[in-house]
């Protein structure tokens, strides 16, 4: 799999929401939209964290009331991420060192282009994804 690149099977657009953004309206979008992720962005547009579905059950676990929260309570922030021109191998071996299941994929000048998750490499593998057409730049 090494001459499979993450562009060719990540998620893209990404959807993004602002870092005060209302945890419950976060979760209905992200159900509303199928996805089980969103990237967390900061006031400039730059990637601050990501919010997964694995991250409201945090929210559940704590007893918090998804209505008074902000998704900056439990995105993650220490973020480990790939570029598009990363084999989906070494995107696979992130995954599994730090038990991850989403990583954003970046690009320099563009910032958070998409996300490949688990369920992304997963799809490819067992082909019941075409792989998306290959990204130029």
């Amino acid at each position: 799999m090494d001459d499979l690149f993450v562009g060719r099977i990540m998620s893209s657009p990404v959807t993004t929401v602002a870092v005060d953004a209302n945890a419950k309206a976060v979760a209905k979008r992200m159900l509303d939209e199928n996805i089980s992720s969103v990237g967390v962005v900061d006031a400039d547009g730059d990637l601050a964290g990501i919010l997964t579905s694995t991250d409201f059950v945090e929210i559940a676990a704590e007893g918090g009331d998804p209505d008074e929260l902000a998704v900056s309570a439990f995105m993650s922030t220490e973020l480990v991420t790939v570029t598009a021109n990363d084999p989906v191998e070494t995107a696979a071996s992130l995954m599994l060192d730090h038990s991850v299941h989403h990583l954003p994929v970046v690009d320099e000048t563009e910032g958070v282009v998409g996300i490949i998750s688990t369920t992304d490499i997963t799809a490819y593998v067992s082909g019941i994804e075409e792989p998306a057409a290959p990204m130029l730049g």
